[in-house]
């Protein structure tokens, strides 16, 4: 096949990148030395054409340091060119497999592309991107498989994501892990549905997604060229060997002894005291990447190697390194990089990484170690790659590097600006040296993992109504790399190797029923007779936060009773959490969160000491939100990913509980937990002042130490000396109490409407924005704030819950609902709870709630609902005059308990008086010793006094209306009663009586409200 060798610079400056381009449509050859700082791409014709003048799906094999990268930038510009009304429907998304490729390949495309007018946007767990409209400007878009999982398993629902025109792939041989090549391999296929979709809508239609897919590492490319197929056929393969390798490469494989008696670990040391000669032997004094399993092995080789290696340096050279040691806050990296030696993990301050990526890219640093994660994809090539041992921790347990791995390790090897060969050595057992002699000869094929993680993306397709029946499952693994390669190596998938295509596909079809079944064992989906498919809600809720199968089957053995801690105990215990690992080194700082009688703990201290991962998440978890400081940087990393993690899986289970459970408690508890997660502080924190912007866990402790515990000591207090106490010139104080008094602030009252009978009774429930004039122009809250009101009674069950957005506060003013009760069998106390998503609640007033004070003092309501016994009273009663056919079930108060009878041998008042002792005496103990009321003996000596508000002379309320009320039994009998009902209020703070008529009297009660603690 004719070749021609087009030698590109490899687009550091925008204006040489159309250059180049220009080059490959007219095929001319660029006479560039080698000498040049340049980077040789070379490319079979074809290859280029298919990428640059057409449309078809593309897959490239290729070693490092090829130029594999110049593919996607092709792509883009093909992309560009087929563009039309100003690039407004461009998009493209470029997929790898970890955050720190995405962020590399950002920086770089966005200097590239920038000023060519393309918006470039970041989409990984790290960025605060969280809406797809955050992103509908975006022309290109840096994501990893998992987050784009979560943001297409809603594609239906918005028409952006099926305008992707262009889907790059980096590192595609990551379909094979087990753990994150199942998301690759959906989020694929998914992409591949959008289009048949779109195609089915609409057949004239010419939009196209185009996918590009690229790795060092595929050996059996045309299984991923199948899979990436579309209606014109495969995608179009270019596959190049070692010999088109820039940098010529040497790999050499050395054995070590190791005894019966040495295991793993100890092995692994003992290379630590091998690896000075093999520096010595290999590097030619150039740069040296080693690999190591863990994060520890790193340390601990750098810093044998320091004791028993010294490089050659010059004065200039030993200048640069001690100006990059003191940018540097690891206090041991910074005595080893003296040295000329550095490590790099993931544990480390991100701005220590990008200085030791700096340095060792300009080669001022001789050696590095680092874990494996780095040959995944930051660009560190080294002239020589060692693997310090072929063993690697997963899931707590020893095994070998897979042969993808380390070919990714060894790939690192070669400096195309400054070497023409480079050397990679692989350290393993004597044992194992004739194995890792032949792999590197050849590899096995590529499978997929799907079938290891199949339960929870059947879900969400069903979700996304992708899956409806059994038959409808099985044309989706027809999508997929699984039945690709289940086709061509049963055996590997547990199917027999003499099944043929039919055999195969009613295997697949059996391991889909499988999995649904487990679905809907769990109420997750409904299945009928003709196994007809539909989601249930908490399937929903499963699919649409990415939650695990194994959580959810968790969060369905909710019982209602769950405290506090034992919510916190089932989050830990999630699947989402299982990469967070418990080290040797961090026990002891764990314990020492967990209990210590000299140092702040965590608030539920766990038995026992720390020995499992679902502990150390725990002790994070509660750490976190007691603003407890934790020094050590890789626990910060550590808690970081449980807390983007946690955000959604206790929002999961809060609606979970929602639609599994009406119990009170369960619900309630599930509320305030996700309520912290989000605000990453316990509800009864004094640090609430760290929810506001500018202020962090410094300048909260100066405000704790202070006695700024709450919003309204912080209003209270005057900028000036708020200044004093963070220690920040002004207008700091200003800005703070700014950002405190546009704060929405509420006040809840309580009115109880004037329905009486045994079983029920009626309140209406008032929501008001105390401050909703001054919030008009500005507030601190955002959009998306919300409160959720919830109602318990004494039998722990959900009375009334409702979710109140801050765009209808903001509107109206207020929100208001009447409730009907009923009575519960332990007693008549109601508990409402007023809990914002964001933030917390005002403390300075019973009755006002602040959204940012984090709901340290709980709108916590004790309210005795007062039901009326007619046959307590001793009424006679006659029926009413209605003309209803069934009385039991109408809905007139007066057909179901009759009309009072008037009396006619006593007066309208002495009747009463009668009435109201026979009542006295029927009511238990406690509210006697309560209302502190003594009856006397005779009707004519009763004093309405008796009944009025002790610590008040007089009842404004009820003296304006004593004339008028007096004029009517009926209406003297509803002001007794409500006098009865103000005193047997323990937390009533006001009263206010209000009358339309004879027959209609309304109270408003504004309650006192008590805090948790």
């Amino acid at each position: 096949m004719h070749f021609y060798y087009i030698h590109i610079i490899h687009l550091c400056i925008t204006s040489l990148f159309f250059q180049v381009c220009i080059f490959i449509v007219y095929k001319e050859m660029i006479n560039v030395p080698l000498s040049m700082t340049c980077c040789v791409v070379v490319f079979p014709s074809q290859a280029l054409d298919d990428v640059l003048y057409t449309n078809k799906n593309f897959v490239a094999c290729a070693p490092t340091g090829s130029g594999k990268t110049v593919l996607f930038e092709l792509a883009i510009v093909q992309l560009l060119i087929e563009a039309s009304d100003a690039w407004h429907n461009v998009r493209a998304v470029y997929m790898a497999p970890i955050k720190a490729l995405c962020s590399q390949r950002f920086e770089n495309w966005k200097q590239k592309f920038g000023p060519l007018g393309l918006n470039c946007k970041e989409l990984t767990g790290d960025t605060e991107i969280d809406d797809i409209f955050e992103i509908q400007d975006a022309h290109l878009i840096f994501t990893t498989p998992e987050k784009w999982d979560s943001m297409t398993r809603r594609w239906k629902d918005n028409r952006l994501l099926p305008s992707v025109s262009l889907f790059l792939i980096d590192e595609i041989h990551v379909v094979k892990d087990k753990t994150r090549g199942a998301t690759l391999e959906v989020v694929v296929s998914r992409m591949k549905t959008m289009h048949s979709y779109q195609l089915a809508v609409n057949p004239k239609s010419k939009a196209s997604t185009r996918f590009v897919a690229v790795s060092a590492t595929i050996p059996n490319i045309q299984d991923v060229s199948e899979w990436l197929s579309d209606e014109s056929g495969p995608a179009t393969c270019l596959e190049m060997d070692e010999t088109h390798r820039p940098v010529k490469l040497r790999k050499v494989v050395l054995g070590f002894p190791c005894g019966s008696n040495q295991n793993e670990f100890k092995f692994d040391l003992s290379l630590n005291y091998k690896m000075a000669n093999v520096i010595q032997t290999y590097s030619d004094q150039k740069p040296t990447l080693v690999f190591c399993s863990t994060r520890k092995g790193v340390q601990q080789s750098a810093s044998v190697l320091a004791k028993d290696a010294r490089f050659i340096m010059s004065l200039d050279h030993k200048q640069r390194l001690m100006k990059y040691a003191n940018s540097l806050l690891d206090a041991k990296l910074r005595d080893l990089f003296i040295c000329g030696i550095g490590y790099h993990h993931a544990g480390m301050d991100v701005s220590d990484r990008k200085l030791i990526e700096e340095a060792f890219t300009v080669g001022d640093l001789p050696v590095l170690f680092t874990t494996s994660t780095l040959a995944m994809g930051v660009n560190l090539p080294a002239h020589l790659v060692v693997i310090k041992s072929t063993l690697h921790y997963v899931g707590g347990a020893c095994e070998e590097y897979s042969e993808a791995d380390l070919l990714q390790m060894i790939g690192r090897a070669g400096r195309p600006q400054f070497d023409t060969t480079a050397t990679a050595v692989i350290m393993t057992r004597s044992q194992t040296k004739d194995k890792y002699t032949h792999f590197l000869s050849g590899i096995d094929s590529i499978e997929s993992s799907l079938h290891t993680n199949l339960v929870e993306h059947l879900n969400a397709e069903i979700v996304l109504h992708t899956i409806s029946d059994v038959n409808m499952a099985l044309d989706w693994i027809r999508s997929t790399f699984l039945y690709i390669r289940a086709l061509k190596n049963p055996k590997h998938y547990g199917f027999s190797p003499e099944l043929d295509k039919c055999g195969i596909e009613t295997k697949l079809q059996e391991l889909c029923l499988k999995n649904l079944n487990s679905l809907a064992s769990f109420n997750l989906i409904t299945m009928d007779e003709d196994i007809n498919i539909k989601p249930t809600e908490t399937g929903k809720l499963m699919a649409r936060y990415c939650v695990a199968f194994d959580t959810v089957k968790q969060f369905s053995m909710v019982t209602g009773t769950e405290t506090l801690p034992e919510l916190i105990e089932m989050i830990s215990k999630g699947k989402e959490f299982s990469d967070v690992q418990l080290r040797v080194n961090e026990k002891k700082t764990l314990n020492m969160l967990n209990k210590d009688k000299n140092r702040t703990t965590i608030r539920f201290p766990m038995e026992g000491k720390i020995k499992s991962n679902d502990m150390k998440v725990n002790c994070l978890i509660q750490a976190q939100l007691g603003c407890i400081p934790i020094q050590e940087f890789g626990l910060i990393q550590d808690t970081g990913k449980i807390f983007r993690n946690g955000n959604r899986v206790s929002r999961c289970m809060l609606l979970t509980c929602l639609f599994l459970s009406s119990n009170f408690s369960a619900r309630l508890n599930s509320l305030t937990l996700a309520k912290c997660f989000r605000a990453k502080l316990w509800e009864n924190s004094p640090y609430i002042s760290r929810q506001v912007e500018r202020i962090g866990f410094t300048l909260a402790t100066a405000m704790v130490n202070a006695g700024l515990t709450t919003f309204s000591k912080i209003e209270q207090t005057s900028p000036r000396e708020l200044e004093i106490i963070v220690n920040r010139h002004p207008p700091f104080g200003n800005q703070i109490k700014e950002a405190v008094s546009k704060l929405p602030k509420c006040e809840v009252t309580l009115e109880q409407i004037p329905r009486y009978s045994l079983s029920t009774a009626e309140i209406s429930v008032t929501v008001n924005l105390m401050n909703f004039k001054e919030l008009a122009s500005k507030q601190t809250a955002p959009d998306h704030h919300y409160v959720t009101l919830i109602i318990g009674d004494c039998d722990n069950n959900v009375v009334f819950q409702q979710k109140i957005l801050n765009t209808l506060l903001s509107k109206s003013g207020s929100w208001s609902k009447r409730i009907e009760v009923t009575r519960a069998h332990k007693g008549e106390e109601l508990s409402i709870h007023l809990i914002s998503s964001e933030y917390g609640q005002w403390s300075h007033s019973p009755c006002l709630l602040n959204f940012l004070d984090t709901f340290k003092d709980y709108i916590y309501l004790n309210i005795v609902i007062f039901f009326i016994d007619p046959v307590a009273l001793n009424i006679v009663k006659r029926q009413c005059h209605h003309v209803c056919k069934n009385k039991e079930l109408c809905g007139h108060d007066c057909c179901k308990i009759g009309v009072r009878k008037r009396s006619t041998n006593q007066s309208n008042f002495t009747s009463y008086l009668n009435n109201l002792k026979i009542r006295n005496e029927k009511l238990c103990e406690t509210p006697v010793k309560r209302l502190k009321m003594r009856m006397n003996d005779g009707t004519a000596a009763v004093s309405m006094q008796q009944f009025s508000y002790k610590p008040k002379d007089t009842l404004p309320a009820a003296k304006k209306y004593m004339g008028f009320l007096l004029a009517t039994e009926v209406n003297l009998l509803m002001l007794m009663k409500l006098t009865l009902l103000r005193l047997y209020y323990f937390d009533i703070h006001d009263v206010d009586i209000h009358s339309s008529g004879l027959r209609e009297v309304s109270v408003t009660l504004k309650v006192r409200m008590k805090s948790r603690s």
